[in-house]
């Protein structure tokens, strides 16, 4: 059966299925499996319809991944790393150290996790990784695992998001098994976590944690974290955990420059048949490198706009303007946006644009600011930074603490609450 999409040719549609197939099927996920990139980004585009196919015929509805062949491969070779619970499960075996592309916006955050990885529970423990989302902090996580478990298979390692933490506290207290979740990750060489900033706030969870953590750190166990700000940064986080993150090293890791742009989607690129030239990759890496998300969301978009719309074997300049046409270089569609923002909250609370940028800090422009300030980071997903820089070079310090306190008085107060989604309409529009 094909999959017909709308945008594609029958013809060319048919291909690609035809040289796809569907490798895994369990209870809990499908496989289908593509030799090329622009093959798993055409399929990709019409996941959904796959599932609903598929639910059709097995009666109930299992997510697909769309992997490439190669990928797929290493995954097979390293299953037999894998174990139950926490300890080696999920580490993911295409983010290694060779795939990161290193440039002057992660060298920091690059040598120090291969150091840990080369040396564990002897150099920078903790490491603390911070930075935007998007990033590769994730990336620098699974390459640490990957290393560490390629020089011996026989190391523990737990790597787990900060969400998942608080819910596997939550459901062991539930279930009456914490003392067998503390004894699991007691038990590893390696703790790696991922967006710790989501146990601020979490009391019960504090005290596990700061359990856990001293156990491995006095025993040399190594402990890698990531967040979007720095230890100090996070609100809600005892400072008995802020002071145990700022023992060892704290890194930074920050939004692509060209050069390291430009080299992310030359290895993205790496195997793909159609030609892209050089240029085209500069276009992308000028104005879409918000972060290394962005940069591949961008890539895929011309992909699909090439196969779908203008088949060629070779894709200019041309090309790359015809698929982006409808969007603004990324640099003047932020600063549009954000001035978007401060003109429709200005407006609504009848204040003017100076105001907002300025120093004042009484309640009637303090308000309106932080409202204006969460919104261009929820958004727009700029850095604090960038954000501070906007409104009047404020520090990134204090973009976060008014972000914050908009997040915290939107979950007490319903109208405020509704005043934000009202004020978020009307930028909208």
């Amino acid at each position: 059966m094909i999959i017909e999409n709308r945008l594609i040719p029958y013809e060319t549609t048919k291909t690609i299925q035809s040289d796809s197939k569907l490798v895994k099927l369990s209870d809990d996920e499908a496989v289908i499996l593509c030799d090329l990139f622009i093959n798993q980004v055409i399929i990709s585009q019409s996941l959904t319809q796959f599932e609903e196919a598929l639910k059709d015929v097995i009666g109930y509805h299992i997510p697909i991944k769309v992997v490439l062949k190669s990928e797929y491969e290493t995954d097979k070779d390293s299953n037999e790393l894998r174990a139950k619970g926490y300890v080696n499960t999920r580490i993911d075996p295409r983010f290694t150290f060779e795939s990161f592309v290193v440039g002057r916006s992660n060298i920091q955050s690059q040598v120090s996790a291969l150091a840990v990885a080369s040396n564990p529970g002897m150099a920078y423990n903790p490491l603390f990784i911070y930075g935007n989302s998007g990033l590769g902090k994730t990336h620098l996580l699974n390459a640490i695992a990957n290393r560490v478990l390629e020089n011996d298979p026989d190391f523990r390692i737990g790597l787990i998001s900060g969400l998942d933490f608080v819910e596997g506290v939550a459901s062991s207290i539930k279930k009456g098994r914490i003392d067998e979740f503390k004894q699991e990750f007691y038990s590893l060489d390696i703790l790696l976590v991922d967006d710790i900033q989501f146990i601020a706030g979490k009391e019960k969870t504090h005290e596990i944690f700061f359990s856990i953590f001293n156990e491995l750190v006095n025993n040399r166990k190594q402990v890698v974290l990531t967040s979007d700000r720095m230890p100090k940064d996070i609100k809600g986080l005892e400072e008995r955990i802020i002071s145990r993150f700022n023992q060892g090293l704290n890194v930074n890791i920050e939004v692509p420059e060209y050069e390291t742009s430009f080299n992310i989607l030359k290895r993205k690129l790496e195997g793909n048949e159609t030609a892209v030239d050089d240029d085209v990759l500069a276009y992308i890496a000028t104005n879409f490198s918000q972060d290394v998300r962005q940069l591949e969301g961008a890539l895929n978009r011309l992909l699909f706009y090439t196969i779908t719309f203008c088949p060629v074997d070779h894709i200019t300049i041309k090309e790359a303007y015809e698929a982006f046409k409808d969007q603004a270089p990324l640099a003047r569609a932020s600063e549009l946006s954000i001035d978007i923002i401060k003109k429709v909250v200005c407006d609504y609370y009848g204040i003017s644009k100076q105001q907002i940028n300025s120093k004042i800090r009484t309640k009637n422009i303090a308000v309106p600011r932080q409202i204006a300030m969460y919104l261009a980071r929820k958004l727009l997903d700029l850095s604090y930074k960038d954000i501070g820089y906007s409104f009047g070079k404020r520090d990134h310090s204090t973009v976060i603490s008014a972000c914050d306190k908009v997040e915290e008085k939107i979950k007490k107060d319903n109208l405020f609450s509704n005043t934000i989604n009202d004020i978020e309409l009307h930028i909208k529009k």
